[in-house]
Formats: structure tokens, sequence, C-alpha cells
């Protein structure tokens, strides 16, 4: 297994709808494998493919608590099927280092997609986990957390962004 670069905003892959996977074979689930080793390292909860440069629609998640054993869910084209309530909880991204922002979503998700064995399985989800089932697949949609705020919002998220990542380069 290997640790990935993660790719950061602006970086145009991110912007790409992901293209379906059509089979699963060995060089996917290295690809999956690498994909979670590189979340726990970063550490996150959620990474899509695009986020490590590779547009195809597959996702991993882990939002189990630091007390709670490993609960990875590895999916392939992942789709949500039914989506109940509202939820704005602060959201952050590995595609986005530091910044964090109030992101409405639905607070429960029903998600239809294939394990790595390639069977089909459908799950629903609340909390945690249905945010990061939305934000992931949002990054397969080519769509990131921050496009979710409203004209003002971005404006200053760009702004902030770039001083978050003009200090990151004097540190270098």
């Amino acid at each position: 297994m290997a640790i990935l670069r993660i790719f950061h905003y602006p970086e145009p892959v991110l912007k790409q709808p992901a293209l379906p996977v059509t089979g699963i074979d060995d060089e996917l689930r290295q690809l999956a494998a690498d994909m979670a080793e590189t979340m726990y390292a970063a550490p996150g909860v959620g990474l899509a493919a695009p986020q490590v440069g590779v547009s195809r629609r597959l996702i991993v998640l882990d939002c189990a608590g630091k007390e709670e054993p490993r609960q990875l869910i590895t999916a392939i084209n992942p789709e949500i099927l039914d989506r109940e309530g509202e939820s704005c909880e602060e959201e952050g991204c590995l595609s986005v280092p530091e910044y964090y922002a109030k992101v409405e979503r639905s607070a429960r998700v029903t998600v239809r997609y294939l394990d790595l064995a390639g069977e089909e399985r459908e799950t629903a989800v609340e909390g945690l986990w249905a945010v990061c089932f939305q934000h992931e697949i949002d990054h397969l949609d080519g769509i990131l957390f921050v496009d979710h705020l409203s004209p003002l919002k971005k404006s200053l998220f760009r702004k902030k962004y770039r001083k978050i990542m003009e200090q990151k380069r004097e540190q270098l």
C-alpha cells in the first residue's frame, strides 16, 4: 500500500465529473487500499478518487469515532437514492486544507453502491456518515463543499484560502 498525493483546490481534476467504474480488478482494489491508507494518514473520514488525481467513481469512508474499531466502507459508483431532513454542519476537506464552513445537507440518506466484491449494497445512514457520503459523492460530480456556499461566502473563501496557501508556501 502507498500514501497517495492529495490534490488541492483549484486543481482541475477536482472539478471534473468522474467516470463510472466498469470493472473491478486488482488495479481498482489496490487504488481503494491506497486511498484508505491515505485517508487514515491525512487524517480524514472520507476520500474520493478525484482527490488523488483519478477520475473514477470510487470513494472510501470511515466515520467511526477514535475509540471505535475501524468501519471502512469502499463504495464503487455510489448514488444517493433518497434524502430526508436537513442538517447544517461545519465541513472541511482534505483537498481544501485548513478551511472549514457550514454546509446544508440532508440529515439522512439512502445510498446504493458496489463493494469491492462487486456486490450491490444499499445503506441508510445519518449524522456524520450521511454528511460524508454526500460530500464524497459531490467530489465524484466535480463539486467541492465550498461550491455550496453563498456567492459572498465563496468570495471570502477565495481571499482567505489564498492567504492560507501563501502562508504555507512561506513556511516551506
